[in-house]
């Protein structure tokens, strides 16, 4: 496995483009593989996310079976006469190997919370976004046994909400914009048609629980939406 990490010169009209089309942005990265072709569904995936850090710090995350090559991005949205300036790989496997039970990391995670709804008895259920900071939280929450890590815990001290605030996350860069698409049904050729994308980002501190759990996260990511942008974790030093 690889970890890339590309930083857009955000001057140039290429990466303003990307950065407003989940679409542009996952062809661009599909494109990073010469190996990948469009209708391969199996093994391992291919997870990316954007991290805006400030209006000229904004990182492309990108975690893949293979090294891609991302020279062509870097002519679109980096900085072309300094190509290793601008993008990174690294070998991900010896970080993953490291990774052990009781060890405690920063996180982040951009992901598409959703649950499944059903409005009338005899309808089939429907996927539905959780639109609220509690329950997106909650909906994290509820998958960390299973992914491998536990949210540390606040102490009963440094809780400003008592049994709302009472692990050391926070919600933010909440979005619900979507993107439009060409509409595939026949009846509306040459259509196009909103598909909403409900996303936000995930910045906390997690203990390792379960590293073989916890690896399969980092590599096949969390919850729907990979293809644009949703699901990849990544883990920092605390501190």
């Amino acid at each position: 496995m690889h970890l890339t990490r590309f930083r857009f010169n955000t001057h140039r009209s290429g990466a303003r483009r990307l950065l407003s089309s989940p679409q542009a942005m996952h062809a661009a990265v599909m494109g990073s593989f010469a190996n990948l072709l469009p209708s391969d569904s199996g093994g391992p995936r291919v997870l990316w996310r954007v991290d805006r850090n400030a209006r000229a710090e904004v990182f492309l995350y990108v975690v893949s079976p293979d090294r891609p090559d991302m020279t062509h991005v870097v002519e679109q949205a980096g900085w072309p006469t300094d190509p290793e300036g601008t993008w990174r790989t690294h070998d991900y496997k010896g970080f993953l190997e490291g990774l052990e039970t009781g060890q405690t990391w920063a996180f982040r995670l951009t992901a598409n919370p959703t649950h499944s709804i059903r409005r009338k008895d005899g309808e089939p259920t429907k996927v539905t976004a959780h639109v609220t900071p509690r329950h997106q939280a909650g909906w994290l929450l509820q998958r960390q046994e299973r992914c491998g890590f536990e949210v540390v815990r606040k102490s009963p001290d440094q809780q400003l909400l008592p049994g709302q605030d009472e692990h050391e996350l926070v919600v933010r860069d909440r979005d619900a914009r979507g993107f439009d698409k060409a509409d595939p049904r026949p009846d509306r050729r040459g259509r196009r048609m909103r598909v909403p994308v409900v996303t936000a980002t995930f910045d906390g501190r997690l203990t390792v629980t379960d590293p073989d759990a916890l690896r399969r996260t980092l590599c096949a990511g969390i919850g729907r939406a990979k293809a644009y942008g949703c699901g990849l974790m990544t883990l920092a030093p605390v501190g």
